[in-house]
């Protein structure tokens, strides 16, 4: 196993690597939208938080040696379904056909009581 680490994603909060890989497969831990220069949430805005979570999720692959192209399953994990749709929005110009396989739960509560997390496997 190969643990990755990247400056152009937020650090990890908890005893946790940002992605790792095995064989040929990437599995990224759960990125939730804060910028990875500020340490802070970006917005309240759930468009902006789920561009923010692409963005490092595109960061952290990139450092792993594949893209958002090479994703085979996305989780994602969201405050209140209602977004949905604008979560969409935003995922459909990060994402291209075949889009990955993915889940989409509404859960409870988030880290640092986000709206959005986003984790994926990808191909190296």
């Amino acid at each position: 196993m190969e643990r990755i680490s990247t400056s152009k994603a937020p650090s990890a909060i908890g005893p946790y690597s940002q992605a790792i890989v095995t064989g040929n497969l990437i599995f990224t831990s759960g990125q939730i939208p804060i910028d990875p220069q500020t340490g802070t949430i970006v917005s309240s805005d759930i468009e902006r938080q789920t561009k923010q979570v692409l963005e490092n999720l595109k960061n952290i692959l990139e450092a792993s040696g594949s893209s958002l192209s090479r994703v085979i399953k996305t989780t994602v994990y969201i405050k209140d379904m209602n977004d949905f749709q604008s979560i969409n929005a935003v995922y459909a110009r990060y994402f291209t056909e075949p889009y990955p396989a993915r889940s989409c739960v509404e859960v409870a509560r988030l880290p640092k009581d986000v709206l959005i997390e986003i984790e994926a496997v990808a191909e190296r």
